[in-house]
């Protein structure tokens, strides 16, 4: 057994962001699409604007998505390998 607690610490976190059935289909959503802006997500989700860009501000502050500004739109992609894999095999058949 590994006592590494700062690790284990920094993983949780990144788990904690991605608990939330929105911020998963957000996720999946981009590893099926490599990129989308938040009025496609907020139509797709049907959820209002500002709750969409809320979880993408969380998923973003934790360095699970990026985002990219094009003209007046940003478009989000994941970039983080780690929460990809996770999400594969939670979701795998």
């Amino acid at each position: 057994m590994d006592n590494n607690f700062e690790l284990y610490t920094e993983e949780t976190e990144l788990l904690k962001i991605l608990a939330h059935p929105v911020r998963i289909c957000i996720v999946r959503g981009l590893m099926d699409k490599d990129n989308c802006n938040v009025n496609t997500m907020q139509a797709c989700l049907e959820l209002p604007q500002p709750t969409v860009s809320r979880h993408l501000q969380l998923l973003k502050g934790a360095g699970i998505i990026k985002g990219t500004r094009k003209g007046n739109e940003i478009f989000y992609t994941l970039s983080n390998d780690k929460i990809q894999k996770v999400i594969q095999v939670l979701f795998e058949d």
